[in-house]
């Protein structure tokens, strides 16, 4: 027993010894918290990430824009956010739509109206010469943009893309409704947006730039988007795309001559 004892004693004591001896492992440094200067929505800007670098996405879309853009083949453009690139996803409808104009769809996910001027003073725009371009942005501006600021952001971008296409007529389309989810209502956000609309309507010279608002045609009983149209309350379902598409055919079939 007395051994036994002395053992573990002596066990012990090492034990402490090594515990002692062995250094806590080093405190993790934390990451320094980035904080970005807002954008302004009438200036052009690159969109970035958390670490103020440009967003990787969205340069490679730019990238593949700019080599469609080369090709100099596109007669019809259209500009926007992810609303617009979602027709990505609807090829049968955009084929039979629009395909005999030979289409580009220079949207991407996410975008402001910064983000859009930003890609057409940065080449988008180059080695084409579109007979029209459709237009809708600022849906991502919401959150934190005045009515006035959206409605500026859009007024540059619709005066940049008539510098550089003067040969281009414009389709500016209304932002389209958005609801406030889970029930679809159409609230603060869409009142702004409405606002903003009112605003961009009176770009509209009869010429060169047309404004069209197709907002009524998708279905909002009691006020409200339904699913079938918006899922979120915010991006289309192909029942939404072939909305959109028979809503601006026959104008832009007429832009297009």
């Amino acid at each position: 027993m007395k051994f036994t004892a002395l053992a573990l004693s002596v066990f012990l004591s090492i034990a402490v010894s090594t515990r002692a001896q062995t250094p806590a492992p080093a405190a993790r440094p934390t990451a320094p918290v980035v904080i970005l200067p807002p954008q302004a929505p009438d200036v052009a800007a690159p969109k970035v990430g958390p670490d103020g670098k440009p967003n990787a996405g969205f340069v490679a879309a730019h990238e593949r824009f700019l080599k469609i853009a080369r090709e100099g083949k596109t007669d019809l453009v259209f500009l926007g956010d992810s609303i617009t690139a979602g027709w990505g996803s609807q090829k049968a409808i955009w084929d039979k739509a629009f395909g005999a104009y030979h289409p580009a769809n220079f949207g991407i996910g996410g975008d402001r109206t910064q983000h859009v001027l930003w890609r057409i003073t940065n080449g988008e725009l180059d080695g084409i010469k579109p007979k029209a371009v459709v237009l809708m942005i600022g849906t991502n501006n919401s959150a934190t943009d005045s009515v006035e600021g959206i409605a500026k952001g859009v007024t540059v971008i619709v005066e940049t893309i008539r510098a550089r296409q003067p040969q281009a007529k414009i389709l500016l389309l209304a932002i389209f409704p958005r609801g406030d989810k889970p029930t679809g209502k159409l609230g603060a956000a869409n009142e702004k947006l409405k606002k903003v609309n009112a605003i961009i309507a009176k770009l509209d010279d009869g010429k060169n730039i047309h404004f069209l608002d197709i907002g009524s045609k998708f279905p909002q009983p009691d006020g409200a988007l339904t699913k079938d149209v918006m899922p979120d309350f915010l991006h289309l379902s192909p029942v939404g795309y072939q909305i959109w598409a028979d809503a601006i055919s026959p104008q832009l079939a007429k832009l297009m001559k």
